[in-house]
């Protein structure tokens, strides 16, 4: 059974509170980050503020009270504790799935109603009232959701896909699945999508589930009275971990419908740690997420509009293109071209990515007034080229009768816009509609005379603006994700390429929209397995597999020549301390002892109450060696490894202090349960060493510390490589590395190994003249 009762306090955070621990330095950061912070703590951008950050504690605490734990529950506890992970399972898929739906029904409802506003008020040759309509729309719904991230909630700015990766990772940041960022999560993406913005809810809902798994992990939260004791099982980052696991792949699954596809997102992209058990809740997870999403979806669709605008909830694609792929040894080669242009293309996008956001923090950091301008100009900016860029477009005859607009839904390959009857506004039915409506319209079946429609100016148009906009929208103070951006922008250059070639290639255009997806997917997320099987199941045609795989390779690897994927550089760029699955070369030239940093601090396994506080308050360490002296042992011998929050909680009860050192080991596991060192969830208050109600005469007494000190903590010698000690850290997902002498007669212990010892900046600034070759 995995069960575990990691005793350490929670410290819920506050942003710019340098309350931190000194063995976590500050490393990966920025430079307009490093210009502000000094370098005794670890910080990192959350949202648009410098934040501390702690590790999060994945490793088992195997003290004597966990022990004693272990050894008195029952079978019914335990099949209880089984019950309850697949139990928390199926709440975080319902829950997922029913906030997905009603993130399309809001975005199709809210974007529906304004586009019909617009189309009604041209259908009547007001055109400069239904611009001016348009962009107040686009405004409101902007600053909306840019105020919703400014003043409630930071953290929920952006993706999210980097921060719940990092804290899979072993990294807690402010905020970053609390319940606020969970709300503004929800309603800042449904404004933002629904106000025109170039970004996706795909991100976001891979935040959302995250924050649900969060939620529903650590029983609720005290900070706004939502508390449930009936889940406040999992009082460990290691359940927890497994939990956000599940929420982050049903987000995916949420925001695709792609079951599969959601629990290889997680595998591939996400996770950092992964065995057998947690596949097969993921997988329950996502498969309890599709079915809720197709319940109500069909009950939409039968209900005869009682959803309202309500069309094909959301990124669907079954059966938007018919064609049957077959392709010949030309199209092979084209394929390949795709690839090499989807790299190059996604390895810019990065660049320039990488770029605003760091003009965008400078903007941000002034305060929230200055984040909700910055996105009102991008949305008058985005409103302009979407409404002016199809008037200055030909109209095209329709081949035909054009249908008739829609009064429910508007996913409409022919649009009116301004043109005069039975004509239509080819770059109108992408620029001036929804962006899910946008990608069908792409991946739309070009073999069929009915929607041969886009010219090869409308599209290069088109992926030029899509381009560009995606580039300048991310990074402002709104949700938003980067999965439909690159799908919109690699769908109109693949399309593109098979209008060109429609003469020499047996492939539909629409299936050339594909391939350009995937190939800027890969250029750009540097997925593979993940991205091919989303695609597939998006557009369930698995015909086009070797195309699609072939592709994807060959733009991840064209792409992996220039730059990082874009979640790593964002998590680079936030100072946000990533431990890579693989050591840097240099570190093979390095030793263990050679990046300990001091000066170490220890216990002794019956230590001066006195001594204990005086550590706690002059130093951040989170960790502390325990080593028994005579006459406990016949030599100094490292007894094992304290956390700083057991320290604080057993220095709360006052009982079990002793006047002289004697062993108390059986009194203090009579007076205490493993479950008051439990770790809670948000919203308990700070523990701190000055609230401690601790006497002169107090200071005096000792107090035994064998109870509560991890006796297997994970040791390595001083001489092991620092790259086999940087993969065993990552692959335990340890937040303590314990670093011991090889020739006895010295200390026990050399020193502590944390995540900042690994870090490049770190290690370099300590030996510049590394070859990092």
């Amino acid at each position: 059974m995995e069960w575990e009762e990691e005793i350490e306090e929670r410290i819920e955070i506050v942003c710019n509170d340098h309350n931190n621990d000194d063995h976590m330095m500050n490393q990966k950061q920025p430079l307009l980050l490093r210009r502000r912070i000094n370098n005794s703590s670890q910080q990192a951008i959350v949202g648009a503020n410098i934040c501390p950050i702690q590790s999060l504690d994945y490793e088992l605490i195997e003290n004597d009270l966990l022990k004693q734990d272990w050894r008195s529950r029952t079978k019914v506890e335990i099949y209880q504790y089984v019950v309850l992970k697949w139990s928390l399972a199926l709440l975080i898929g319902l829950i997922t799935g029913f906030v997905g739906f009603f993130n399309n029904l809001g975005v199709e409802n809210i974007a529906g109603f304004k586009l019909l506003l617009t189309n009604n008020l041209m259908l009547k040759q007001k055109y400069h009232e239904a611009f001016a309509a348009y962009v107040a729309c686009n405004m409101i719904l902007g600053a909306a959701a840019a105020a919703l991230c400014a003043y409630i909630a930071p953290a929920a700015a952006g993706s999210g896909i980097p921060e719940v990766k990092a804290y899979l990772n072993g990294i807690d940041a402010h905020s970053i699945l609390a319940p606020s960022t969970l709300f503004v999560k929800i309603f800042g993406s449904i404004l933002g999508v629904a106000g025109g913005f170039v970004v996706g809810k795909e991100g976001p809902m891979v935040h959302t589930g995250a924050c649900i798994a969060n939620l529903l992990g650590q029983g609720g939260s005290r900070k706004y009275r939502l508390t449930w004791k009936w889940l406040r099982y999992f009082k460990n980052d290691r359940d927890r971990r497994d939990l956000i696991t599940c929420g982050a792949a049903a987000g995916v699954t949420a925001a695709f419908r792609a079951p599969v596809g959601g629990v290889l997102f997680a595998l591939e992209e996400a996770a950092s740690w992964w065995r057998s058990a947690l596949l097969w809740r993921t997988f329950f997870t996502t498969a309890v997420v599709a079915v809720v999403l197709r319940s109500f979806i069909q009950f939409c669709h039968q209900g005869g509009g009682k959803c309202g605008l309500f069309g094909e909830g959301g990124l669907i694609m079954f059966d938007v293109n018919s064609a049957k792929p077959s392709y010949t040894t030309f199209d092979l080669l084209t394929v390949i071209f795709l690839g090499v242009i989807g790299g190059l293309m996604g390895s810019l996008y990065n660049y320039l990515v990488d770029k605003v956001l760091r003009t965008y923090t400078g903007i941000n950091e002034r305060g929230p007034i200055f984040k909700i301008l910055l996105v009102m100009i991008i949305s008058i900016v985005t409103s302009c080229i979407r409404f002016g860029l199809p008037l200055l477009s030909k109209c095209v005859p329709c081949p035909g009768e054009c249908p008739s607009p829609p009064t429910a839904g508007f996913s409409i390959h022919y649009d009116n816009f301004q043109c005069p009857p039975n004509h239509y506004n080819d770059l109108s039915s992408l620029l001036f509609t929804t962006n899910d409506d946008a990608i069908r319209n792409l991946f739309s079946n070009g073999s069929d005379s009915a929607n041969a429609g886009f010219q090869l100016s409308t599209l290069i148009i088109f992926f030029v603006a899509i381009y560009l906009l995606g580039i300048v929208t991310y990074g402002v103070a709104i949700p938003s994700g980067l999965f439909i951006p690159v799908i919109l922008a690699g769908a109109s250059y693949g399309r593109l390429i098979g209008t060109v070639l429609d003469q020499f290639t047996v492939l539909d255009t629409g299936l050339f929209a594909l391939l350009g997806a995937a190939s800027f997917l890969g250029g750009t997320m540097r997925m593979t397995v993940s991205l091919c099987v989303i695609l597939l199941e998006l557009t369930d045609n698995l015909l086009m597999l070797p195309l699609v795989m072939l592709v994807l390779l060959i733009s991840k690897t064209v792409a992996d020549c220039f730059n990082k994927g874009v979640y790593d550089q964002i998590v680079e760029f936030k100072g946000l301390p990533y431990m890579e699955a693989h050591a840097e070369p240099y570190m093979r030239n390095l030793v263990a002892g050679d990046v300990v940093s001091g000066p170490l601090f220890s216990f002794c396994g019956i230590e001066k109450v006195g001594n204990i506080v005086h550590a706690l308050k002059v130093t951040k360490h989170h960790g502390f060696p325990v080593i028994d002296e005579p006459p406990l042992t016949d030599s100094p011998e490292l007894c094992g490894l304290v956390l700083r929050s057991h320290l604080l909680v057993l220095l709360k009860h006052k009982t079990l202090f002793t006047r002289e050192r004697v062993l108390t080991g059986s009194t203090i596991m009579n007076k205490v349960k493993a479950s008051d060192f439990a770790k809670p969830g948000l919203g308990r208050g700070i523990i701190r060493v000055e609230d401690l109600d601790i006497s002169q005469e107090d200071m005096e007494m000792f107090v035994d510390l064998h109870p509560i000190t991890n006796t297997s903590p994970y040791t390595v010698v001083e001489t092991m490589s620092l790259a086999k000690a940087a993969l065993l850290f990552r692959e335990l997902g340890l937040r303590h590395l314990l670093v011991v002498p090889k020739k006895p007669g010295r200390p026990p212990i050399v020193g502590i190994l944390t995540r900042h010892d690994f870090m490049s900046e770190y290690i370099l600034g300590l030996f510049p003249n590394l070859n990092q070759d």
